[in-house]
Order: C-alpha cells, then sequence, then structure tokens
C-alpha cells in the first residue's frame, strides 16, 4: 500500500457522535471517533444533556478533500454541539471539495447544532449537503452560516443540498445552487449579498417572538433566514433567534406539544 494511498484513505473517514440515555436516564456518549477534519471533544455538560465540541484538526478544505459527519441521538437522549471555530473553503484551483453531514435522531430525541460560518473563499467550489431523519417526537435546533468569501473576495462557489424527514416524510428540502457568481447576484437572487444564514427548527414548533423573515416549513418546524454583505449583523441577530427558540417554551422543552403545521 503506498503512502498516497494510505492518504486518500484517511480523507474519508467521518467524524462520528453517536449518544444514547440509559435507562437510568444518564446520558452517555456510546462513540466518539475523530474523522480527517474534525475531533469530538466531551465538554461540561449541561443539565439533562451532553455537550460535544466538534475541534478542527485542519486548516481548512483544499481540492479533493471530503468532510464527513456522522451524528446520532438515541431515544430520549439530548446532544448539543458546539463549534469552536468557523471552517474555510480555500482557492481550490479548479478542484472540488465536499462537505457532507448524515443525523439520525431517534424518538423523543434532541439535537441542538449551533454551526460557526462556513467561508468559501474565491476560487473554492464547494459541494456540501445535509441530511436529516427525525423519529417522530424528534426535534432538532440547527444554526448555520455560509459566507461566500474572505473580506475583499468575491467569494468561490457552493451547491447546499438540505434533505430533512420526520417521522418519514418529508420536512425540509432545498437545492440553493451558489456556484455561478453572475448568476447568484443576479436582482432577486443574492444581489450584493454574499452572507446567508439561517435557525432552523426541525420537528417541533419554536414558538418564541415574532419574526419577519419567519418561515414555516411542510409539517412541525420553522425557519428565520438572513441575507446580508457582512456577517456580524446577521451573527447578531440569528444569535438573538437561536436564543429565543432554544429557551424555556422553545422545541427544546420537553412535554412541548409537536404539531403538523
Amino acid at each position: 500500500m503506498t503512502a498516497a494511498f494510505v492518504e486518500a484513505v484517511e480523507l474519508v473517514e467521518p467524524t462520528v457522535v453517536a449518544v444514547e440515555r440509559d435507562p437510568s436516564g444518564r446520558h452517555i456518549a456510546r462513540e466518539l471517533r475523530p474523522g480527517a477534519f474534525l475531533a469530538p471533544r466531551p465538554l461540561r455538560p449541561s443539565p439533562g444533556r451532553l455537550r460535544i465540541a466538534l475541534v478542527g484538526t485542519r486548516a481548512g478544505l483544499l481540492a479533493g478533500d471530503e468532510l464527513l459527519l456522522d451524528i446520532s441521538v438515541g431515544p430520549g437522549a439530548r446532544l448539543e454541539l458546539v463549534e469552536p471555530s468557523g471552517l474555510v473553503a480555500y482557492d481550490h484551483r479548479g478542484g472540488t471539495s465536499r462537505w457532507r453531514a448524515r443525523v439520525e435522531v431517534a424518538e423523543g430525541g434532541e439535537l441542538h447544532w449551533d454551526a460557526r460560518p462556513f467561508v468559501i473563499s474565491s476560487g473554492a467550489r464547494v459541494e456540501r449537503s445535509m441530511a436529516v431523519s427525525l423519529a417522530a417526537g424528534a426535534r432538532m435546533l440547527w444554526r448555520d452560516t455560509l459566507v461566500l468569501g474572505r473580506s475583499g473576495e468575491r467569494g468561490g462557489g457552493v451547491r447546499a443540498r438540505t434533505h430533512v424527514t420526520y417521522d418519514g416524510r418529508e420536512l425540509l428540502v432545498e437545492d440553493l445552487d451558489l456556484l455561478d457568481p453572475d448568476v447568484r447576484e443576479l436582482p432577486g437572487i443574492l444581489g450584493p449579498h454574499r452572507v446567508i444564514g439561517a435557525v432552523t427548527a426541525l420537528g417541533a414548533d419554536p414558538g418564541g417572538r415574532p419574526h419577519p423573515y419567519r418561515m414555516a416549513l411542510a409539517g412541525p418546524g420553522a425557519q428565520v433566514r438572513l441575507l446580508d454583505t457582512v456577517a456580524p449583523a446577521i451573527e447578531a441577530e440569528l444569535a438573538a433567534v437561536w436564543e429565543d427558540w432554544r429557551a424555556p417554551g422553545g422545541p427544546g422543552t420537553p412535554g412541548r406539544p409537536v404539531t403538523n403545521g
């Protein structure tokens, strides 16, 4: 086996986080396995949940790289994923990189994932896919931000696909094609904006205060998506929505009814 082949195998190793709740109600990490780009690290737990940090082990994505995540939450378990820093896709010089996440949350389980900004530098071309399967009574709160370019850059291209099912039925299906700057900068698409951020509640009505950009999903859940030319304003507003939706009475509240509308 050559060194080049060994390196190629390492690049596709997924980061694995699997948590369960034992009969006594204690949360346990059944598996924490580092991947090629991220390593899961336990944090001081919050009451009633496990907290895991996804710590970067490489500087960022280059052409040919593939970042894989495999997250599973067992019945009745609660997991909070924390990202200490964002991710940067650098100039791919004509190549492509991939970011793929697979998430499964069992009945009564809950996942909070507060993702840091994902920066697509000029010259990068990224395919990103998020596949989420929620059982009946499962919940997920997800915050994510895409930034097209570092300071002063026009930004590279990204195609972000999201497919979420709840109790076997499609809840959110999206194919966001931002590969061509000339197309995405047209009026009615992104225009001058290069920052796209969202907070998405899946599997439950998040309640909270009204928001002008709140959108109902095709089932239990909602999303607030914002556009801007710079990141700080979006991050501040998304942080407020995040805190509102995760507060008591939000989707993480035990016993909150799950509706289909």
